[in-house]
C-alpha cells in the first residue's frame, strides 16, 4: 500500500509527532508512506521518508484552492491507496481537495481529542458534520473520545474505531531514588510536557506548584514545550517571584531524558484525548498525577498505574503529589504496573499493525464499491 499522512504543520505537537512515528513504522512494514503538511513549519519531524508541504496560509483556512490543488496533484502523482487526516485542518483540506478536484481515494480521520469540547455551536456542528460525511473511517484515540464523538455525530457510529496512541522504545536511565534531598529536606523535581495552550492549564499548574512550595521550598518545576501562552506564563512566573523554582525548556526533540530525571509528571489538563506523555512517563517509570479528563482514565487507573484527581480539585492534586514523593513503596508499585501496561500494548510497533489492518480494510472496501460503481 501507499499511505499519505496529512498533518497540520511540522511542529512538536502530539498529533504530528505520532503521525510521523506511525508513518515510520508503517514504512518499516514495507509500505510506501508520504508525509504532507498543510502549513509551513521549521521543525524536523521523526520521519526520514518523503515529506511535502502544501504551502497553505493560516489566514486563508476557509478558502485555499491553491493548497487543495497542490494536494490533488500530489495524490495524482503518488497514487496513494488511502489518505489519513491527522487532526487540525487536515480533514477540511482533504475533503475540499477531493470535492473540487475529483480524486477518489478513501479518507481516514484520526480523532485525537474530546471533540465536543471544541464544537460547541450548531453552525460548528453542521460544518464539521458535513466534513465527517466524507471520512470513510474515524479512528479515535480512546473509548471516551469515541463515545463523545458518537453523541455529537450519531450518524458516524459505524465509522468509528478506537486505536490508542503509542510511544517509541528508547533507552532510559532509571532513577535510583523517588525524590531528591538536600541539606534542607526533600527537593522534588516535577515536570510537565505540553504545548502552552488553554487546554493544558498552565495557569493552575503554576498555582498548584506555588502551594507545593510551602511544603517543599526547594522543589523545582520543569515546563517543556512552546505555544501561544508561553510568554504570558513566563511573565506570571516572574511576577510571582518563582523564576528560581520554575524552568522553561521550550521545545525539546527528546523529552524522555527530562521526564526520566524527574520525580513525578504532572498533568492538570482540562481537555485531553489520550496524551502520549503519560505513556512516556510510564515507560520511564516516573509516577504520574493527572486530572480525570478525556481518555486519561483508560490508561491511568487511580492507585494502580498512577494517581487520578477530580478535575479542578487542586488541594487533592497537591496531596497526590505529596503521596508519590513521600510514599516510596506506593510510588514503586505504581510505576511497575504502569511500565508493564505500556510495554504490553502501547508501543508504536504494536499500534502500527492495528493501523495497517484498518487501512487494508478501508482500501479493500473502497475498491469493492468503486468497482461496482464502474460496472454500473
Amino acid at each position: 500500500m501507499t499511505i499519505l499522512h496529512l498533518v497540520q504543520k511540522p511542529q512538536m505537537r502530539g498529533a504530528e509527532i505520532f503521525a510521523a512515528q506511525l508513518a515510520a513504522h508503517t514504512h518499516r512494514h514495507g509500505h510506501k508512506v508520504i508525509l504532507v503538511a498543510v502549513f509551513p513549519g521549521n521543525v524536523q519531524l521523526p520521519f526520514d521518508g518523503k515529506t511535502l508541504n502544501l504551502g497553505g496560509k493560516p489566514g486563508h483556512r476557509l478558502w485555499n484552492i491553491r493548497a487543495w490543488r497542490r494536494l490533488a496533484r500530489i495524490i495524482r502523482e503518488e497514487r496513494p491507496d488511502v489518505i489519513q487526516a491527522n487532526a487540525g485542518d487536515t480533514l477540511k483540506y482533504a475533503v475540499f481537495s477531493k470535492l473540487v478536484f475529483g480524486w477518489k481515494q478513501p479518507i481516514v480521520f484520526r480523532n485525537a481529542s474530546t471533540i465536543s469540547l471544541y464544537i460547541k455551536t450548531w453552525p460548528a456542528r453542521i460544518w464539521n458534520g458535513f466534513l465527517f460525511r466524507y471520512a470513510d473511517k474515524i479512528i479515535s484515540v480512546s473509548k471516551t473520545s469515541a463515545a463523545d464523538f458518537v453523541v455529537l455525530f450519531p450518524g458516524c457510529r459505524d465509522k468509528i474505531m478506537v486505536v490508542p496512541i503509542g510511544i517509541e522504545e528508547t533507552p532510559v536511565i532509571e532513577k535510583k531514588d523517588t525524590a531528591r534531598h538536600n541539606g534542607s529536606g526533600v527537593a522534588p523535581v516535577l515536570v510537565h510536557v505540553g504545548g502552552f495552550t488553554y487546554e493544558k492549564n498552565h495557569i493552575r499548574l503554576i498555582a498548584i506548584f506555588q502551594e507545593l512550595l510551602t511544603i517543599y521550598p526547594h522543589a523545582r518545576l520543569h515546563l517543556v514545550g512552546d505555544g501561544p501562552l508561553k510568554k504570558e506564563m513566563e511573565e506570571i512566573v516572574r511576577q510571582k517571584g518563582l523564576s528560581a523554582s520554575i524552568r522553561f525548556y521550550g521545545i525539546q526533540k527528546e523529552v524522555m531524558p527530562i521526564i526520566a530525571a524527574a520525580d513525578a509528571l504532572l498533568l492538570p489538563s482540562i481537555i485531553e484525548g489520550l496524551p502520549g506523555v503519560i505513556l512516556e512517563a510510564f515507560y520511564c517509570k516516573i509516577p504520574v498525577v493527572a486530572y480525570d479528563v478525556g481518555g486519561i482514565k483508560e490508561i491511568l487507573v487511580n492507585n494502580d498505574t498512577g494517581l487520578l484527581v477530580q478535575k479542578g480539585d487542586e488541594t487533592a492534586f497537591v496531596n497526590a503529589i505529596r503521596e508519590v514523593i513521600e510514599n516510596k513503596e506506593e510510588a514503586i508499585f505504581l510505576v511497575q504496573n504502569a511500565y508493564q501496561l505500556v510495554i504490553s500494548g502501547y508501543l508504536n510497533k504494536w499500534i502500527a499493525r492495528r493501523f495497517i489492518s484498518i487501512y487494508e480494510s478501508v482500501v479493500r472496501h473502497w475498491k469493492e464499491i468503486y468497482h461496482i460503481q464502474k460496472v454500473i
